[in-house]
């Protein structure tokens, strides 16, 4: 299966144009946002889990990167309710049980280097907060291995950042607010991938911003 397989190219999915699919567990369905490949693939989802469902033990061949956008994920590791970052590096396993909120996370699997072993939570909702490169903006690091940069950055209303070229590219999730480039107009729950050397100018209006963005990742 290939959904957006080119990472050369731009790709933009709004919440208008969502489009869930069963997975193989009953109470499990996924928004495909990139695929290369079948059940076990390299991919970029959001993940909606109804209450009380649950997925079978899996391993992390390729790692695996999600934020907890609404209710809250367990597994036998622990819970992680709205707001939360969490890594599972190569190797290690799980069992998703999910309780009576049910939940949806943003999901990347089969995505890390072999030597990224950094396994991490990270309670967004605590976090401080550092100042950014313009007025307006705060950032809040992630994760750094090598070229690759994860952050959640928050727009202040009215923002603007200055022109830049993405080198290795650069991958927003808008989890609220409203992202502004020259190419369009992204609300709450849209995704963008910018290829390496593309090139923007984003900005705010007045609801401002916070986006989850990952950057060096696409060269």
């Amino acid at each position: 299966m290939r959904v957006r397989a080119d990472f050369s190219e731009r790709a933009v999915v709004r919440p208008d144009d969502y489009e869930w699919v069963d997975s193989p567990m009953p109470g499990v369905e996924r928004m495909m946002l990139d695929r290369v490949g079948d059940e076990v693939a390299r991919a970029t989802s959001l993940v909606r889990y109804a209450p009380n469902s649950e997925f079978s033990r899996h391993e992390h061949s390729g790692g695996e990167e999600f934020i907890v956008l609404d209710g809250v994920f367990s597994d036998e590791h622990g819970d992680y309710p709205t707001g939360s970052y969490v890594r599972n590096p190569i190797g290690t396993a799980h069992t998703p049980r999910i309780g009576p909120e049910g939940c949806v996370i943003f999901v990347k699997l089969q995505q890390f280097e072999v030597e990224d072993q950094d396994q991490k939570v990270i309670d967004i909702n605590s976090t401080p907060w550092q100042p950014g490169l313009v007025p307006g903006l705060e950032v809040m690091p992630l994760h750094q291995y090598a070229a690759e940069n994860v952050a959640m950055v928050k727009w202040a209303p009215n923002t603007r950042f200055k022109p830049h070229t993405h080198w290795g590219g650069e991958e927003i999730l808008v989890i609220d607010g409203t992202f502004y480039d020259e190419q369009g107009e992204y609300p709450a729950g849209s995704w963008l991938r910018n290829p390496h050397q593309s090139r923007h100018t984003p900005y705010t209006k007045e609801d401002g911003a916070l986006i989850y963005v990952k950057v060096g990742h696409l060269a």
